[in-house]
């Protein structure tokens, strides 16, 4: 779900040239969601193969990235690991509603209700560790380099960012801010036309910028204040919130008592699954991992034909082409690209 900080953050667009040379990293789990969940036939069905595999995230990562890497932009992946034991209720809630969606998505297909299919079968995807795998070793083909992260993929990204190592965090929720990420951006691997649920309606999708001091300055908040306001409105560790209390209600409070601990008194049935402190520091020091190795490489073209095309049924043609924008964007970078080119 992320922490819902919509309310009270305002970003600014952001042009994909902006990021040309610049290294992104990419909550993993997040982004493929992503695809399995947009990428979809008339019907709400995932693509897949002819051997029945869903392959609707390989078709995101080669031709969505392809455009970003033909800009220039470093892309890196990073992927959930153990969640921790207070998300179990939010995992247990994501799980609920996937099964219920897969039934209603079922009874839909067979009452040849399209739209309710699309809606329902968008509901019911899931990241098996199958499709992770598949991600992994496409990326690799790519020559995009991937993390594994030891607990929260978003926790890692932010403190490769906060390092230095990544110039910001890309994910569709805010909680990279509330681990720390000095830049978060939103939209970047569905920039484009979006239609909007229910309606027949498109908007498009611009890439945004959020930046963290200008966020804490604005609010006039801390980065602890920061972390307690999205507690009040509910997290992947307390994700029913508090009732009642949204965004704007949640920054008065914090501001006006300096601290979720002095608010609370003043709260009506302030109730949470775990300790305040214990919540607010899973934020403040989560777990991480200084194991890993950036550096971009030049796309395999035949191990990537080989994956998408005999493996799994991909159009040569298109896939070539996807490549070729990979080849230009390699090109325009330099060859084995390190940070140094860029954070030097």
């Amino acid at each position: 779900m992320g922490v819902k900080l919509g309310d009270l953050v305002e970003p600014r667009k952001l042009a994909i040239d902006d990021l040309a040379g610049r290294a992104v990293a990419f909550d993993g789990n997040n982004i493929l969601y992503q695809f399995l969940s947009i990428i979809r036939g008339r019907s709400g069905e995932p693509l897949r193969d002819r051997q029945g595999r869903v392959t609707s995230h390989l078709s995101g990562l080669i031709y969505r990235n392809s455009n970003l890497m033909e800009a220039g932009v470093r892309i890196v992946y990073v992927f959930d690991g153990q969640p921790h034991r207070f998300k179990s209720t939010v995992i247990k809630q994501r799980r609920e509603t996937r099964d219920k969606a897969s039934k209603q998505y079922e009874k839909a297909i067979k009452e040849g209700d399209a739209e309710k299919a699309r809606r329902y079968g968008q509901q019911a995807v899931l990241a098996t560790t199958d499709i992770i795998e598949d991600a992994k070793t496409l990326l690799t083909h790519m020559g995009v380099p991937w993390v594994q992260a030891p607990g929260e993929g978003e926790a890692q990204t932010a403190y490769m960012a906060a390092k230095g190592d990544v110039w910001g965090a890309a994910s569709q929720d805010f909680d990279s801010l509330l681990y720390g990420a000095p830049r978060h951006i939103r939209n970047l691997s569905i920039t484009g036309r979006r239609k909007l649920p229910r309606k027949n309606v498109y908007i498009k999708t611009e890439p945004e910028l959020l930046e963290l001091d200008k966020i804490m300055r604005d609010l006039e908040v801390s980065r602890d204040q920061l972390i307690d306001i999205g507690i009040l409105v509910g997290t992947d560790y307390n994700p029913n919130g508090i009732k009642g209390v949204g965004p704007k209600t949640a920054l008065k409070l914090v501001k006006e008592y300096g601290t979720l601990e002095r608010a609370l008194p003043h709260i009506k049935n302030a109730e949470f699954p775990h300790p305040v402190e214990e919540i607010r520091e899973l934020f403040k020091n989560p777990r991480i991992t200084d194991d890993y190795d950036l550096e971009w490489r030049k796309p395999d073209t035949a191990a990537i034909i080989g994956f998408l095309c005999g493996e799994h049924n991909f159009s040569q043609s298109r896939v070539m082409n996807a490549v070729e924008k990979m080849n230009r964007g390699y090109a325009r970078t330099g060859q084995k690209t390190t940070l140094d080119r860029f954070f030097g």
